[in-house]
């Protein structure tokens, strides 16, 4: 008996990297939680390659790497689908170890890194290099790992190459002097930073330059006034729905002008919270401000806590990824609807220069007869508008999104901050070493909220608020990565 038509091709040998300069086991090893998730503590990218006010940037960059890492391992899966790539899928001799798994995926995440976080490249070169990679190998021969790790990053980059991000600040056909994230959208404050017409509307701040670790004195030089970070972002497109605007959010009824007296109480529960701050309220204020931080590393602290295998880990990180920017996105949608003032300005409009008691400012502690115009929060204010809170809507998203992927709420993670530690007060918070735990993404994400409200930049009623409204893209990606998993996709 005869068969028509070409044999099936026969599995190709696991790909045999050359010898390697450091030592890691691609057999048996992970790059997400050996490699990419371990410089610098367990941040990707470092803590220190990207501003912590800059969440727009690293969610964007962050998505990139971790769509690229699941469709690099999805021709390996036994269901599994690309979410920008669609690779044959190989034999199952081939995933018997995770050695193609780990090729593919680094080779994905250079490809990744060449093309919007480019200053980083050079490093992530020469650790491959030293891990018995060749970064020059550009193949695309869906084969062999490199290919499918190089055609996987390339797709993922091609995706997002016009996706309304403006990364190479090149919209509209700029040719010269590019603006890497430049606003196109021509948004401009009802408020200037020196005066407040409506106190209700974002005020943008003035602030120096380059400010001094912890602030003060040392404040010296030019001023700046804050711009709208990056407005475009409510006109990205999204992974699991089609417009922002299909998620409504009614405007925050604590400033509403026909209610002053909600004003008020909304101002003063900041400023009693500002009075009240501890240790331990103004180091979680920085951790969660800090986005390499808290939001890269409580996905790793999860995948941990499960004990989950590679395919685990690339299949949480972009489920959680997804939920954040997709969020992100209709979190900017309304921040610009709403337009809502930050508590500085708010305090100013409300008290003037009456004395309040409140935190004093570095060093000081609370103070009882600080005039309310010198007020400030703990941390600086965000360069958007207040409502929605987007750190709270971030950290509801990707703490749903876990708990649906992982099916419980553990978390299980424990963070140390030793003594003097802190960034605003240096060398004086924490008065000793303090170890913030989280057991659940519940307590996670309501110190997420509560933080934003310690830290001075958001008001109680927003992060309350935030909370639901970025639970419901957690359950969107998770649905979302799913069908890919099952590879049961409608395109």
């Amino acid at each position: 008996m005869t068969t028509s038509g070409p044999a099936p091709a026969a599995p190709a040998a696991p790909a045999a990297p050359p010898a390697p300069k450091v030592a890691f086991d691609f057999d048996n090893g992970n790059f997400i939680r050996d490699l990419i998730t371990t410089n610098g503590g367990g941040g990707f990218p470092p803590a220190e390659a990207i501003a912590p006010g800059d969440t727009p940037v690293y969610t964007w960059i962050t998505l990139q790497f971790q769509t690229a890492w699941f469709d690099a391992l999805a021709p390996y899966h036994p269901t599994a689908l690309g979410v920008h790539s669609r690779i044959a899928r190989r034999p199952a001799a081939e995933s018997a170890t995770n050695r193609n798994k780990n090729i593919a995926g680094l080779h994905a995440s250079y490809q990744v890194v060449k093309a919007v976080f480019e200053e980083r490249a050079p490093v992530m070169r020469m650790a491959m290099t030293a891990f018995g990679l060749d970064p020059d190998d550009d193949s695309q021969d869906p084969t062999t790992a490199v290919g499918i790790g190089n055609t996987a990053g390339k797709a993922v980059v091609a995706a997002h190459h016009d996706d309304g991000m403006n990364h190479r600040g090149d919209h509209d056909g700029r040719t010269y002097n590019a603006l890497p994230y430049a606003d196109y959208t021509g948004y401009t404050p009802v408020n200037t930073a020196y005066e407040l017409t409506d106190p209700t509307r974002w005020q943008p701040a003035l602030g120096p330059h380059q400010r001094r670790v912890g602030g003060g004195p040392g404040d010296k030089g030019v001023y700046t006034v804050q711009q709208f970070l990056t407005p475009q972002l409510r006109l990205v497109t999204p992974y699991t729905y089609k417009d922002p605007a299909a998620f409504p959010l009614a405007p925050p009824a604590h400033l509403d002008p026909a209610d002053p007296g909600a004003y008020r109480r909304a101002v003063d529960e900041v400023l009693d919270a500002s009075a009240r701050l501890s240790d331990e309220q103004k180091v979680k204020a920085e951790f969660f401000e800090h986005s390499p931080v808290s939001l890269t590393w409580a996905p790793r602290a999860a995948a941990l806590a499960h004990d989950l295998d590679l395919d685990g880990w690339a299949q949480l990180f972009l489920t959680t990824a997804l939920a954040r920017f997709d969020n992100l996105i209709a979190v900017w949608h309304h921040k610009h609807a709403h337009d809502a003032v930050r508590p500085p300005s708010a305090v100013r409009h409300v008290h003037g220069h009456t004395p309040v008691a409140a935190w004093g400012g570095p060093g000081r502690g609370t103070v009882t007869d600080l005039p309310a115009n010198l007020w400030s929060g703990y941390l600086p204010q965000g360069s958007h508008p207040e409502f929605p809170s987007a750190f709270t809507a971030l950290c509801s998203a990707q703490a749903q999104a876990a708990r649906r992927f992982l099916g419980d709420d553990v978390l299980d993670w424990t963070h140390a901050f030793p003594a003097g530690t802190a960034q605003t007060e240096p060398g004086l918070v924490p008065a000793g070493d303090l170890k913030l735990t989280w057991d659940t993404w519940t307590d996670f994400e309501n110190d997420c909220a509560a933080s934003r409200v310690w830290a001075g930049v958001a008001f109680p009623g927003t992060t309350q608020r935030s909370i639901p409204f970025g639970a419901q893209f957690g359950d969107l990606a998770h649905d979302f990565v799913q069908r890919h998993i099952s590879g049961d996709t409608e395109d």
